[in-house]
């Protein structure tokens, strides 16, 4: 729940007369959630480490932490490797690290990644679930969803008929 959300369920549950049965959970059932909640945790943790050793703003994202890792960790590589980056006024190529990042996911996770990469942009995009992230890199920022694809097997047959 997002924090404005959460903010409106208090002030209304604050305001509400009405009673609730409790909830009875076990205590082996609340060990578990506990340590669900823990783990989640510790991976949020572990993620935010690497981010900041990385010098990478995370900004959003719905995408599985092993994933959200290897995009961090391979466009600041391919920035760090770039040619332009000995000589301090030259640009990295952005077309040629939205390029890398997008065939990088392309093989380890299947087709239809798409990667906008640059200073300023603005975006408004439909990704399949867990196929998103948006992060920036010193002044860069970079966008990286995916879509989902059906392939076509059969030509449909054409409506209109050639005379």
């Amino acid at each position: 729940m997002d924090g404005m959300a959460s903010r409106r369920y208090k002030e209304e549950e604050a305001g509400s007369k009405q009673h609730y049965p409790a909830v009875q959970i076990s205590q082996q059932e609340a060990t578990v959630m506990t340590q669900d909640r823990s783990q989640t945790e510790e991976v949020r943790i572990k993620l935010a480490a690497i981010a900041l050793s990385l010098n990478v703003r995370l900004r959003s994202s719905d995408m599985p932490v092993d994933m959200q890792e290897r995009a961090l960790r391979y466009a600041r590589s391919f920035l760090d490797k770039s040619p332009s980056s000995a000589a301090p006024k030259s640009r990295p190529n952005l077309t040629l690290l939205a390029r890398a990042l997008k065939k990088e996911f392309d093989s380890a996770y299947g087709v239809a990644w798409h990667c906008v990469v640059g200073k300023s942009f603005g975006s408004f995009v439909t990704h399949s679930p867990g196929g998103f992230i948006y992060f920036s890199i010193d002044s860069l920022f970079i966008l990286l969803f995916k879509t989902e694809v059906q392939l076509v097997t059969e030509l449909e047959p054409s409506s209109q008929s050639v005379a």
